[in-house]
């Protein structure tokens, strides 16, 4: 019952957010903060076990197959910098400065507390992209360093935890566990994607193919973690592939999944952010000494250590490598902007939070893990902090630094040239087609796919014409319009038919589907 309440809540809290300024993510946490202290509200502690491979896989996998491998590849070394090289620093920088600032603090904890709040959040990232209309170059660094993150964050705490619990961990056992689960997880993706891939292709329904979709990233993760790979990254690799090569999957499928996914990623992520918010109570249960004052300076102090930080990482990395001419050619200029507001996009998320949860409560010796309650609080308020502060400013942000607006026409223009490339060869398939007398045609039908090809490479050319002068519209759109209200007309004399009972609900359906259908092309090509 509490697991319902919490995904149905999240979900109207997230439906709501939709009609109001403030950004979805903050709300939930927002509610999730005011919900905690309601009576009779049972707690909801982050269990690792669960969040981690349930909860991380698919959230990984929707937003790893929305990316373009071609602009990460493209965006590598930013990535790479951001991914690998920004989390290890932070973990560094973190941990020393909570060492020196928290009386008491031991040196291994203190490094367990930066590898925790490392990396910033692929789902806060992605929401937060998806909102704001952020240049697309940003957008895939952002995107891209979210992705990966995650798996130099968990290795990089395996290590500092090791170290704190009594295990002896070194600096040359650490590169060599991270190394281990970098390579082994990519490799773990390299080996599946094919194999899965030709699945998808070769089932013959729909059903059957989403079926496997949605446990494609629960079996990558769980293969990786079973050789001591890293899930994460086997997760994006086979997420990219299949992404990168989902058109040869049949229509019926990519519709199905693209309507499977949303629906996934919406009711995650809602609960995911209200996750964040419920968990106060637990988090302020044996803070013990460190309440009050004290408690909120640490907070503050490691809130921002983690914001300068990540700008002390982002200018030299990206302003360094450009010292090199061959980088500079194949770059172009770059201003202060892009690489402010890559900064200033550090927000941290349920991840960290997962990750602090599962730090155990006793180290070898039988004695309590070193201010565990500490870092969970520093933990919850650095997560807190960061949505708060960089995602509600994130947005005026950007708009205050008036980025170049996209070149609407110059896309425009891109996308009417592509079509009339793709017309202009399935004409001449169709021609060779027709020539065949096992493909005879009568002339209206052999006319009507001549029409169709010439109304879809007029269509987007319209867009850069002229509108009507009373409507606004263009000649497509008034088309599309009219189509719509035609399928609406269609549509009531079929369900009038139905409750006459002249045709049955079985014939309704197929009716139903075919209207949908083109009502579905219709509404896509208008978007």
């Amino acid at each position: 019952m509490p697991l319902l309440l919490l995904v149905a809540g999240s979900a109207a809290v997230a439906a709501a957010g939709r009609r109001v300024p403030v950004p979805v993510p903050l709300l939930l946490v927002a509610a999730g903060l005011a919900v905690s202290y309601v009576p009779g509200v049972p707690d909801y502690t982050l269990d690792p076990h669960i969040v981690l491979p349930l909860l991380l896989p698919p959230l990984l996998y929707t937003a790893a197959t929305d990316s373009s491998y071609l602009d990460l590849r493209a965006q590598a070394r930013p990535v790479a910098l951001l991914s690998v090289g920004y989390v290890l620093f932070a973990t560094f920088v973190v941990g020393c400065a909570a060492y020196l600032i928290v009386p008491g603090l031991p040196l291994t904890a203190a490094l367990v507390l930066g590898a925790v709040v490392a990396p910033p959040d692929a789902v806060a990232a992605t929401a937060v992209a998806r909102r704001v209309g952020l240049p697309s170059r940003i957008t895939t660094i952002l995107q891209g360093e979210s992705l990966v993150n995650d798996a130099t964050a968990i290795t990089a705490f395996k290590v500092a935890l090791a170290a704190a619990v009594g295990e002896g961990a070194t600096w040359a056992g650490g590169i060599g566990e991270f190394l281990i689960a970098a390579v082994g997880g990519v490799g773990v993706g390299l080996v599946l994607m094919v194999p899965l891939h030709w699945l998808r292709t070769h089932l013959t329904e729909a059903l059957l193919q989403n079926s496997l979709s949605l446990l494609i990233p629960f079996v990558a993760y769980a293969v990786a973690e079973q050789v001591h790979a890293s899930g994460v990254l086997a997760v994006v690799v086979v997420a990219l592939y299949l992404g990168h090569r989902a058109w040869e999957v049949d229509f019926a499928t990519r519709l199905q999944e693209e309507a499977v996914w949303k629906m996934v990623a919406f009711v995650l992520e809602s609960a995911v952010f209200a996750l964040i918010g419920l968990q106060l109570p637990v988090v302020l249960k044996g803070l013990g000494e460190y309440e009050g004052i004290d408690a909120a300076w640490y907070a503050l102090a490691v809130f921002l250590v983690v914001a300068v930080a990540r700008f002390v990482w982002v200018y030299p990395a990206t302003f360094l490598p450009r010292l090199s001419a061959r980088v500079r050619a194949r770059e172009g200029d770059l201003s202060w902007k892009g690489p402010f507001v890559i900064g200033w996009a550090g927000m941290r998320g349920v991840v960290s939070l997962a990750i602090a949860f599962s730090i155990p409560l006793t180290v070898h010796g039988g004695e309590p893990f070193p201010e565990r309650n500490l870092i969970l609080f520093l933990t919850f308020t650095t997560v807190i902090g960061t949505l708060v502060v960089q995602g509600v400013s994130l947005p005026p942000l950007i708009r205050l630094l008036k980025f170049p607006a996209h070149d609407v026409q110059a896309e425009t223009l891109a996308e009417a040239n592509a079509q009339a490339q793709a017309s202009r060869v399935a004409e001449l398939r169709l021609d060779e087609l027709l020539a065949d007398e096992r493909n005879a045609l009568p002339a209206p039908l052999a006319d009507r796919l001549r029409m169709v090809l010439e109304r879809r490479r007029n269509a987007v050319w319209e867009r850069l014409g002229q509108v009507n002068s009373v409507t606004g519209e263009t000649v497509d759109d008034t088309y599309r319009r009219l189509s719509r209200e035609m399928i609406s007309a269609e549509r009531e004399v079929f369900v009038r038919l139905r409750d006459g009972r002249y045709i049955d609900d079985e014939m309704l359906r197929t009716l139903l589907r075919r209207l949908d259908l083109e009502e579905a092309a219709a509404y896509r090509e208008a978007t």
